[in-house]
């Protein structure tokens, strides 16, 4: 196999790990306003304190994903690096602002015992929480689907442009995806009243999600599909159904695997779309940037191997060990009031 199919692979497998990691945390955010939402206003802080608690301890170590993809495809597929980041500038900006916003949120919010300045960055969580999700389920459908690329490798559209149905489309699903994605963690990391409403969420949302990322799916699918990619959005489809049977069962485990597997199918599933292509053009296909045209030299390639075969299983090994280290259950009841 050759290094730029390699590199191509351990790229997906990156977003993969962002987007199935990252994607709960999201979901949390997401949920701060409904799962938060208790009898008065002592027992909605315990409750919003508790579910920022279940990622208190991860959501950093999940942004280290997104920042080694980034430098993945910056290195291996630097045409790929520069038509994306200076075509998607906008989203890309907008996500970055969401989540240093989301970020300050989690830092500043028990600074002061003041209900309104808690309020005000709990509104900041959610928000850095909602626009991430939306803009990348857009950017990553759109990538998919094709853009507007010239002869140059040049993005010739705009925000508009990518606010396509489509991209839309993909834009919901993930939001209602690391929606359910998110109350199943809730689930499975606590226990009390919070723990059975986190588990009648997921399976609402669930429902609306498998519908979105059916179509989501098929849309794609239908444009560029071949057999393994239509294995990948099967497998996505099954694990999703499996998930919210097992949630339905009071099996949070065997739920959020579900969901977890889902997600990482449906990844597969867009890079078995885009391949041997990683920004196919809407105007020629003749213009799309590929895995040949977009790569670095053999050399650079053969340098990062060696690097990401040293460092990626230490990597692996503490965040391992950090979920291992936080694996219980927590309650209200273990929240000062």
């Amino acid at each position: 196999m050759e290094l730029t199919t390699v590199w191509f692979i351990l790229i997906a497998v990156l977003w993969t790990g962002y987007l199935t990691l990252e994607g709960f945390d999201f979901g949390v955010g997401m949920l701060l306003p409904v799962l938060g939402r208790g009898a008065d206003a002592v027992d909605t802080e315990r409750r919003r304190r508790l579910l920022l608690n279940t990622i208190g301890p991860v959501w950093d170590g999940n942004e280290v994903w997104l920042l080694t993809a980034g430098g993945a495809t910056f290195a291996a597929f630097p045409n790929w690096y520069a038509t994306l980041f200076s075509g998607f500038y906008l989203p890309l900006l907008l996500i970055l602002v969401a989540l240093i916003v989301r970020n300050l949120g989690f830092e500043y919010r028990h600074k002061r015992d003041d209900r309104s300045w808690k309020r005000r960055w709990d509104a900041a969580i959610i928000a850095g929480s909602v626009l991430p999700a939306l803009l990348w389920g857009v950017a990553l459908t759109n990538i998919v689907h094709g853009v507007p690329i010239d002869s140059s490798q040049e993005y010739t559209g705009n925000l508009f442009t990518l606010l396509n149905p489509v991209g839309l489309l993909g834009g919901l699903t993930f939001v209602a995806v690391f929606l359910t994605h998110g109350a199943l963690f809730v689930a499975l990391k606590t226990d009390g009243p919070i723990r059975a409403d986190a588990r009648r969420l997921a399976t609402r949302t669930g429902v609306v999600a498998a519908v979105l990322a059916l179509a989501l799916l098929a849309t794609l699918g239908a444009q560029r599909g071949g057999a393994l990619s239509w294995v990948a959005s099967g497998l996505a489809a099954l694990a999703l159904v499996g998930g919210l049977a097992a949630n339905r069962q009071a099996r949070e485990g065997w739920a959020f695997t579900g969901t977890f597997v889902a997600i990482a199918a449906t990844v597969a599933a867009f890079f078995l779309l885009l391949f041997p292509d990683v920004m196919p053009s809407s105007l020629d296909p003749a213009w799309s940037l590929t895995v040949t045209n977009a790569s670095s030299t053999a050399y650079t390639l053969k340098v990062m191997t060696v690097v990401a075969a040293i460092f990626t299983p230490l990597v692996l090994a503490y965040q391992s060990w950090s979920y291992w280290v936080f694996r219980r259950r927590i309650t209200v009841a273990q929240i000062p009031a």
